[in-house]
């Protein structure tokens, strides 16, 4: 199969290119393109991840069918072309489809469009039914007497996994149709845009990893062991087909979308019916168009037959139905003049640069400004400021630059180097060896206000039950706090405003802020959030210098003469605590009454010096912070990686790989009763 695409310079696969081959490097590339193919599609289907675009996928399976379209002796069954999806995970109780889930075959020109009607029409007339190509995770939900009876995940078409009780929490599957009816659809799992980037904003708050698309973040939340975990990830469903039913005979698959609306399914919402192929292109370029303002991602357009009986006619293979082909989207790209570069700061902190362009048009949106990433990225890409630049939208994509036309330079472009202080409060600006990320270290930064606070208030942290991210926000949006300080200003009037009949839940929050002001100094710590200052460096630090004032005023190689402190970690204690913005916060905490002491008293009983314990596996009598904590009172140290240095491993219940390489090192290997002899 040949693709051109002349505007944005696709590498072509022509015949004779094909033909001129020899077979062994003919085989050899299929081999190395069916290896890429499976590893992508691993990380796809079964791990919920994708590195590489859906485009340079498609390109690669292109490629590979167009080979072994040439060269059809070497087709074997398990060719990626002749399989679809992946496997269910081992995980879930698995699911046998009664109607197999097929996949669609891709086409990416107009052309082949026309050459799909063509087919179409040997067999019979038809109209068209164009609809959105959802990117999401496919599935199916089955109904007996118009009950919700079973949910499960597409697999690898013929099997998939049981996530009936997943399903369940998505508010817009109905538990109970209107009619008790036997059916089973087949649906596409998503996240809209909207909510996406209300996930990704919170779990970056919370310091958990961000997800890299809305797929990705729809597919891992479907596919929770723990339902309780999927019902707090804001999924939805369309339904784009019936697989099975009884005593309905529809003629029609818009009929038959439109009575499923009326069941009360969720129906994909842009499908139209296309009398011609002219129409149904015409609407396919419309989607295009239009995508922009489409609230959830789509990765195509689908061109199904209307007419139910003619698809009987024209049947299916084993992975795809004849009667129905995805356009795929190529990715667009476009020249523009980069104005300027100026720094934007994150919730965590970190700078990032942002290329202010000369606005165009892409992929149906005006495009002014873009990422630049980090420092590396700029450098890489030996960017100037006026230079002439080559972006690509692909999808739902932030636009990226891909390309710096140099040659185009005149001598009036300026080399960007990035800020020594924060942009918005002014704070040092860091960068630690071996990441690429410039920080602020300002812990008022008015840009970081949502994540500090949070941090501060979270159970590693004081610990202040009630504060949590929905509860901070409201706060910060309606002006009532800006930083960690003005937690202990709070009124009981502005925290009842926050909810309707609030003054229960003011109270109670008001007395979880008391409270956290007796929190031990350890608690302190770990609140500020000092970059690889946690729980337990948070304690060591507490208990060797007794007071925050001690830890404000040691040097460096006070800090450095620490075991268990580096120079890196010594220098970012160093910074934080001669932060002008540090100190204005410590000052205002002690004037509200918070706590700058360590509580714990030093125990004389050192019976632990110079040891080193570490945990694994399930202890019966202590949590493992409980073992750590008597470990350190006892002057011992605790590490949660076994080497030649460790004393002892701890080892309980269920113990795993620490246990392996502590036998491999001979390290000594003690039970929870050894343990409890050892600390009488």
């Amino acid at each position: 199969m040949n693709y051109i695409d002349s505007q944005i310079g696709i590498d072509q696969y022509e015949d004779e290119k094909l033909n001129n081959k020899q077979k062994p490097e003919v085989e050899k590339e299929i081999a190395e393109l069916r290896k890429k193919i499976e590893y992508y599609s691993k990380l796809y289907y079964e791990e919920d991840n994708s590195p590489i675009t859906d485009y340079e996928y498609d390109m690669m399976m292109n490629k590979l069918k167009a080979l072994e379209k040439e060269h059809p002796e070497l087709i074997t069954p398990n060719s990626p072309t002749q399989k679809v999806g992946g496997k269910a995970k081992d995980d879930f109780e698995k699911v046998i489809h009664e109607v197999p889930l097929q996949s669609l075959q891709d086409v990416f020109s107009y052309d082949e469009l026309y050459e799909f009607d063509k087919r179409i029409k040997q067999t019979g007339e038809t109209y068209y039914c164009v609809e959105t190509k959802i990117d999401g995770l496919s599935c199916s939900l089955k109904y007996e007497n118009g009950i919700l009876v079973q949910g499960a995940t597409r697999g690898d078409g013929l099997i998939g996994e049981d996530v009936t009780e997943n399903v369940k929490t998505i508010k817009s599957i109905p538990h109970k149709l209107s009619e008790p009816l036997n059916i089973t659809v087949r649906g596409e799992v998503f996240i809209s845009k909207k909510e996406f980037e209300k996930l990704n904003e919170e779990r970056e708050v919370l310091g958990k990893p961000i997800f890299a698309n809305a797929r990705n973040a729809a597919a891992g939340s479907l596919r929770q062991l723990d339902a309780k975990i999927t019902k707090e990830r804001p999924l939805d469903i369309y339904i784009f087909n019936v697989q099975k039913t009884e005593n309905k005979n529809w003629n029609s698959h818009i009929q038959e979308l439109d009575y499923l609306a009326k069941l009360g399914f969720n129906v994909v919402p842009f499908r139209k019916l296309c009398k011609t192929i002219d129409e149904a292109v015409s609407s396919i370029k419309e989607i295009g168009e239009n995508r922009e303002k489409i609230g959830y991602g789509i990765d195509g357009a689908v061109i199904k037959v209307d007419d139910l009986k003619l698809r009987e006619k024209i049947g299916t293979t084993f992975k795809v139905p004849k009667w129905a082909v995805a356009y795929k989207y190529p990715p667009e790209k476009k020249e523009t003049i980069v104005k300027n570069i100026i720094c934007q700061v994150g919730r965590t902190g970190v700078i990032t640069p942002m290329a202010i362009l000369e606005p165009v048009k892409v992929a149906g949106s005006t495009i002014s400004k873009t990422t630049l990433h980090n420092e590396d990225f700029i450098k890489e890409k030996e960017l100037m400021i006026g230079d002439h630049v080559i972006i690509q939208k692909q999808g739902d994509v932030i636009p990226e630059i891909v390309n710096v036309l140099k040659e185009k330079r005149n001598g009036t472009e300026n080399n960007f180097e990035m800020p020594k202080v924060c942009p918005v409060c002014g704070a040092q600006a860091v960068r630690e060896e071996g990441e690429s990320a410039i920080r602020c270290t300002g812990i008022e930064c008015p840009a970081k206000a949502l994540r500090n606070i949070v941090h501060f208030a979270s159970d590693s942290g004081m610990d202040i039950e009630g504060l949590g991210y929905k509860i901070v926000e409201q706060l910060l949006n309606k002006k009532l706090i800006s930083n960690i300080a003005d937690i202990y200003d709070l009124k009981l009037e502005d925290i009842a405003s926050l909810k309707k009949n609030g003054k229960k839940f003011a109270e109670n929050l008001i007395e979880a802020i008391e409270e956290s002001k007796k929190r031990d100094l350890s608690n302190l710590l770990s609140a500020f959030g000092i970059r690889h200052v946690g729980n337990k460096l948070a304690k060591s630090l507490s208990k060797r210098y007794g007071s925050l004032d001690n830890i404000m005023n040691a040097e460096i190689t006070n800090l450095v003469s620490e075991s268990d402190i580096g120079e890196i970690i010594a220098d970012s204690i160093y910074t934080f605590f001669r932060e002008e913005q540090t100190i204005d916060l410590v000052n205002r905490l002690k004037k509200a009454g918070v706590n700058t002491l360590s509580l714990k008293e030093k125990s004389s009983d050192n019976r632990f010096d110079g040891i080193t314990f570490v945990l694994t596996g399930t202890l019966t009598n202590y949590s493992r912070d409980e073992a750590s904590e008597i470990i350190e009172n006892f002057g011992g140290k605790t590490s949660s990686s076994v080497s030649k240095k460790t004393t002892y491993v701890l080892a309980g219940e269920d113990a795993g790989s620490k246990l392996k390489k502590a036998q491999d090192l001979g390290v000594t290997i003690i039970s929870e009763q050894e343990f409890e002899e050892m600390i009488k």
